[in-house]
């Protein structure tokens, strides 16, 4: 049988001969190799150039919600936007389509951290909470007009769109990006997107996918070691917190259909995690 799972938080036990990163007990967290899951199982076999160290102020649980989402908003924000990390695009406006999930969780983060002005949709009283406790300035509905809400903001266009959901929000995705603005997005998609729009505002469209780098083995894998482990300082110094939302254990089978049920009703908040055997 398959054994899923990507994400996880845990203790390093064995180590490769070429391995130089990390030692036996070594605490690490990681999002894994989409060819190789398996971390809903107590021992999982993982390349050390995709591996971070836990964040010390964090337990297993907190620290394992964010491998995944956390690469993925960061390579959203920072490698294909190119926002700058250290706050030279402060002030400039972005954004976040979905930004109560995993993904958007950790990207409100980043965004603040990056100086941005950050515009989150939720639509439920609890997720538009959730996104304001993470920073978020501003909020819309992105089962409403998005375009009449972001502009009642006073934002006649946004620098930056991340789109973290479906792309059925498109056409307002580029209505709204300003002439040469960039719009990011992490979904497949079987919608029609027309692109005229983005042409005559020279604007640009970009695809991310964590997996990327490890499917394909890239030259620069270890970034992904060098932003886990830079994403980890930036929580033990009080700067970015988990989205960890419902802890279940222990990892068993009922509580593994129970996670996956979780999500798909489509409507969590942050990240599910189960821990423990």
């Amino acid at each position: 049988p398959r054994v899923l799972g990507w994400d996880a938080s845990g203790v390093v036990v064995l180590v490769g001969s070429d391995v130089t990163l990390f030692a036996p007990g070594d605490e690490v967290y990681y999002a894994g190799d989409i060819t190789r899951s398996g971390s809903n199982q107590q021992f999982h076999l993982v390349d050390e150039r995709i591996v971070g160290r836990k964040p010390k102020s964090l337990t297993h649980a907190e620290a394992a919600a964010l491998p995944l989402t956390t690469i993925t908003a960061y390579e959203a924000l920072f490698d294909r936007l190119h926002i700058d990390r250290e706050g030279r695009d402060e002030g400039q406006s972005i954004l976040m389509i979905g930004g109560a999930g995993g993904v958007g969780s950790i990207a409100i983060q980043l965004a603040k951290r990056a100086g941005l002005t950050v515009i989150a949709s939720a639509s439920r009283p609890e997720t538009i909470e959730w996104v304001r406790q993470l920073g978020a300035d501003h909020t819309v509905n992105h089962r409403q007009d998005m375009v009449e809400q972001v502009r009642a903001l006073g934002f006649e266009n946004v620098d930056y769109i991340a789109i973290f959901n479906d792309m059925r929000h498109w056409d307002e995705a580029v209505e709204l990006i300003r002439p040469q603005g960039g719009i990011v997005s992490i979904d497949d998609t079987n919608l029609p997107m027309p692109m005229a729009g983005m042409k005559t505002k020279a604007a640009s469209l970009h695809w991310e996918f964590m997996f990327a780098r490890s499917m394909h083995q890239t030259p620069d894998m270890i970034e992904q070691h060098r932003l886990l482990t830079w994403v980890g300082q930036e929580i033990d110094e009080g700067h970015i917190r988990t989205t960890v939302n419902t802890i279940l254990s222990p990892i068993n089978a009922a509580n593994l259909r129970e996670a996956h049920r979780l999500v798909e009703t489509g409507s969590t908040r942050g990240k599910i995690v189960i821990e423990g055997f």
